[in-house]
């Protein structure tokens, strides 16, 4: 008999999070499933670790039969930990999600989502997050459900690149609105930000970040052109951060001399 692919399941919205019980439900279609999450939230974390406090990983019952546990910690803190003290063997897939709110373009770098992801590809573990672009605690995941089986079941059959990781976004639509899949590339996007500066009783200034999302890329193969378009957008992401391109324009700097 055939050996089920062990699937790691992890998030930043919190174990709670409807989204992961959207992804663990899925994931259980394919394989089977241990589940490492954080305690709360820890949406925008980026790839924050904990070093300076202790760490706790208590089981999560939830009446099911795969394995669920709690963590105190960040995402990457729940790969970390359920690599090398939770999952029986290395994983055959991580998957991080479904997030609830969008993780394209520049939002990659904040998400705690994709940062997951990222630390099982430094693992050496073929590596998937998975996003909708709906903040809200109720949304709704039905409509995406078929799209993330299909792309984890690829993901599984033909591997994904040493030193990628994916970033799969989700645009809101209704059940059968999403057109297709597309293969894109980050888009050049960034927030605009300000900082609302208030004060308190007691007289000490506080601020609470604000802004706006800018699209400044008018190319129609980018993450953004995709969701605004009703697919679902898949971009390739390297977690080596070397820029190749500009290693030689740095050594006409004659850095010896």
């Amino acid at each position: 008999m055939e050996k089920k692919p062990l699937i790691l399941v992890t998030n930043d919205d919190g174990i709670t999070a409807p989204g992961l019980r959207t992804l663990i439900e899925i994931m259980k279609k394919i394989g089977d499933v241990v589940v490492v999450a954080p305690d709360k939230p820890q949406s925008a974390m980026g790839h924050a670790i904990t070093v300076n406090s202790t760490l706790y990983c208590t089981p999560f019952k939830n009446g099911q039969e795969h394995e669920e546990y709690s963590c105190s910690g960040t995402p990457a803190d729940c790969v970390k930990l359920a690599v090398r003290e939770i999952v029986p063997r290395t994983p055959d897939i991580c998957v991080s999600g479904i997030n609830h709110g969008s993780n394209s373009s520049i939002n990659v770098i904040y998400s705690g989502t994709m940062s997951a992801a990222v630390e099982a590809g430094i693992e050496g573990i073929p590596a998937i997050g998975f996003s909708l672009c709906d903040y809200s605690w109720d949304a709704n995941f039905e409509p995406v459900r078929e799209h993330v089986e299909a792309i984890t079941r690829k993901a599984l059959e033909n591997g994904i690149p040493k030193g990628v990781v994916l970033n799969v976004n989700f645009p809101n639509l209704p059940e059968g609105g999403i057109k297709g899949i597309r293969v894109c590339r980050q888009a050049k996007a960034n927030w605009v930000e300000e900082f609302d500066k208030r004060t308190n009783p007691m007289g000490k200034d506080y601020y609470w970040l604000t802004g706006k999302f800018v699209n400044l890329d008018g190319g129609e193969d980018t993450d953004e052109w995709a969701l605004e378009h009703g697919y679902t957008s898949v971009v390739p992401v390297q977690f080596d951060l070397t820029a190749h391109h500009s290693i030689q324009h740095l050594n006409t700097w004659k850095l010896n001399d």
